[in-house]
């Protein structure tokens, strides 16, 4: 057991059958693992000692049914304070405490309360009356239990309004971002159509192109092969053959001259004129001419066949 300093005797040494007086014992702290030790003792007395807080496992005491924290310097009570379902009576006077924890309301079987002489919140101190008897005391039990009840009532509908409100601005942002997905899926598809139709437009051009570019070039071999009878410009074929035709036409008619003259100097009187000689005797060295080459051509054509 813990006082200003040093260690007093034993928990049991105080137990007076199911009673334990703690009070004037200078206690700084409670001794909560020692009296969990001792599930006897249902009346616990704190008071008249310097306590300024109860640890979290004094709540852990659920065998307590009478409780003395009177004249200490309490500045408030755990907040699971409620756990001690057991507690019938409770004195809480002359301390520091301006409010109560919630879970005060869970005090189902409390009875008798005590808050006298602590600077409670007013409408605290209102509902907890002046507990100057029994009956006060009792009523002031009954009263504080309602109120810290509609308390934590207020509290339990603000933390469903709040929770309401949570799960409507997540559905909110759900929706919102289901939306916003939506949209960025249309923009997508669009984006796509859009992207499928220029590739569309790009491809009909390159293949429009194709087949002009076929049909340009077939034309031009068309044109090449069959040139058109009315062309300007004569091809060069063209002009090459009737080039041929013009030499032709030429020789032909130096040859017809050739044999008028010919004529002319074998069945005229002009054949005794030095042309007409000329052109005899040219006309007889022709003509031996060819008929040595007969001859020679018919000799090889001999020779051959031997």
């Amino acid at each position: 057991m813990s006082r200003g300093g040093g260690k007093g005797p034993s928990l049991k040494d105080k137990l007076d059958g199911n009673e334990l007086d703690l009070s004037l014992c200078d206690l700084n702290e409670v001794p909560v693992r020692e009296l969990a030790a001792l599930p006897k003792a249902t009346i616990l007395d704190l008071s008249c000692n310097n306590l300024i807080s109860l640890p979290s496992d004094f709540c852990s005491l659920l065998h307590l049914v009478k409780l003395d924290l009177s004249k200490n310097r309490l500045q408030q009570l755990p907040l699971d304070f409620g756990r001690l379902v057991n507690l019938q009576h409770l004195d809480l006077l002359n301390n520091r405490l301006v409010t109560l924890p919630v879970s005060f309301a869970q005090l189902k079987n409390l009875k008798w309360l005590d808050l006298k002489d602590n600077p409670l919140d007013p409408v605290l101190a209102k509902v907890a009356g002046d507990c100057l008897d029994e009956k006060q005391c009792k009523q002031a039990a009954v009263k504080v239990l309602q109120h810290m009840k509609a308390i934590q009532s207020e509290q339990d509908r603000q933390r469903q309004r709040k929770l309401q409100a949570e799960r409507e601005m997540e559905k909110k942002r759900e929706a919102e971002q289901r939306a916003k997905e939506a949209q960025e899926r249309e923009v997508r598809k669009r984006e796509k159509a859009e992207e499928k139709e220029r590739r569309r437009r790009e491809y009909d051009a390159q293949k429009a192109a194709k087949q002009e570019m076929e049909k340009k070039t077939k034309k031009e071999t068309v044109q090449t092969r069959k040139p058109a009878s009315g062309s300007r410009p004569p091809q060069p074929p063209r002009h090459k053959h009737s080039w041929s035709r013009s030499v032709l036409r030429v020789l032909l008619f130096v040859l017809l001259c050739m044999l008028c003259t010919l004529a002319a100097c074998k069945l005229t009187e002009l054949q005794r004129q030095p042309l007409c000689v000329s052109v005899n005797t040219l006309y007889e060295d022709v003509l031996a001419a060819l008929q040595n080459h007969k001859t020679l051509q018919n000799m090889l054509q001999q020779n051959s066949q031997q």
